[in-house]
């Protein structure tokens, strides 16, 4: 069976080490670097099924290493956290990380997680070669092939995540999705019922689309359920 890739960029060389070891029998090869730049550079190369990537970095720091990784390439990142902090983990999820685990994490965990991320990138790229749908609704333009996405004629830059979720929205308007559905349609797998993470891509869904939260356009709110994209009759 073909080794699944990672990339590791953190400067703390004894975890580094335990990650590597800990993955290698499970069918991961793990390179590491430990600094930003480094690992913008060897993450550009497009040679990596995931990027492990911590916050807290030497020369440039996590989140900028997010951003540029995010200007050229759409590969899975799984961003490390400080004792789980809100804050980084609001902001990585906005710029575009695919998940998270504090930096207490248990190695089983970051295993589903990495599994669970190179699993739905896996499945993304199937439905690239295979799926020809296109939706178009409401000003919103989404191919599944090509993964362009437009509102109003003008581009709307996304993440892959946020580009799964709004197509999941748009094939049901109208109809209420839980976060359990949305979840398990994008991502693969059920999250912790207070994992809040649906919540964050869909607060940046609405900025991209410049939808007010309060008298939304396109995307509702269903308290204590999830979301529902609206028809006109709706807004």
């Amino acid at each position: 069976m073909d080794e699944t890739r990672i990339l590791m960029i953190d400067d703390d060389i004894k975890l580094s080490r335990l990650v590597r070891e800990y993955l290698a029998p499970m069918g991961f090869a793990v390179d590491v670097v430990y600094d930003g730049r480094s690992g913008v550079d060897k993450a550009a190369s497009g040679n990596y099924q995931a990027v492990i990537l911590d916050v807290m970095l030497p020369v440039i720091d996590g989140f900028e290493v997010l951003k540029q990784i995010r200007a050229v390439s759409n590969v899975p990142v799984l961003m490390l956290t400080a004792m789980g902090d809100e804050a980084d983990r609001i902001v990585g999820l906005e710029i575009g990380a695919d998940d998270y685990l504090p930096k207490t994490f248990s190695t089983r965990e970051l295993l589903a997680r990495l599994r669970a991320v190179t699993r739905r990138a896996q499945l993304t790229g199937a439905n690239t070669q295979n799926e020809t749908e296109e939706v178009n609704f409401r000003g919103i333009y989404l191919n599944a092939a090509t993964r362009q996405a437009t509102v109003d004629g003008g581009p709307l830059p996304l993440t892959a995540l946020e580009f799964d979720l709004l197509l999941c929205l748009l094939r049901a308007p109208g109809k209420v999705l839980s976060r359990d559905t949305l979840l398990d349609s994008v991502a693969g797998r059920s999250f912790d019922v207070f994992d809040r993470s649906i919540d964050v891509h869909i607060s940046s869904l609405r900025r991209k689309l410049g939808d007010d939260p309060k008298n939304p356009r396109y995307i509702r709110t269903v308290r204590s359920v999830g979301y529902t994209f609206a028809t006109e009759g709706d807004e």
